[in-house]
């Protein structure tokens, strides 16, 4: 099982970005997904979950600014970011807990991470 993160970069102050995230292997099912950032210095913290049901919950210092969203036959997650602020300047993770088939045809369930991107705003 893959997750590929694609969407970070460079953006000014009150602007705005898409990170995309695509589960890719041999899935059964993938229930919550989420992104999280972190920081130089500081830990690793939930950006946005949302569940196979749809319920979502986002981080305080994001409400009103970021949408989470997914879509399940792609079995993609979103994270539309406006009104960036240099404090949202951090590697970004897409998370998912994601049931599966090992190469051993055992069924696997686990929180599988991906690579993470960038995000820089600069003032």
């Amino acid at each position: 099982v893959q997750l590929q993160a694609s969407g970070g970069g460079l953006v000014q102050a009150g602007g705005s970005l898409r990170l995309s995230c695509t589960v890719s292997g041999n899935i059964i099912r993938i229930t919550a997904m989420g992104w999280y950032r972190q920081a130089p210095g500081k830990q690793r913290e939930l950006v946005a979950g949302i569940t196979s049901g749809g319920s979502i919950n986002y981080a305080d210092s994001v409400k009103g600014r970021f949408t989470i969203s997914r879509d399940n036959a792609k079995e993609t997650v979103y994270l539309q970011m406006n009104s960036l602020k240099p404090e949202d300047a951090a590697v970004y993770y897409c998370n998912a807990d994601i049931n599966y088939y090992s190469d051993a045809d055992e069924m696997v369930a686990e929180k599988s991470w991906g690579q993470g991107t960038q995000v820089t705003v600069s003032s």
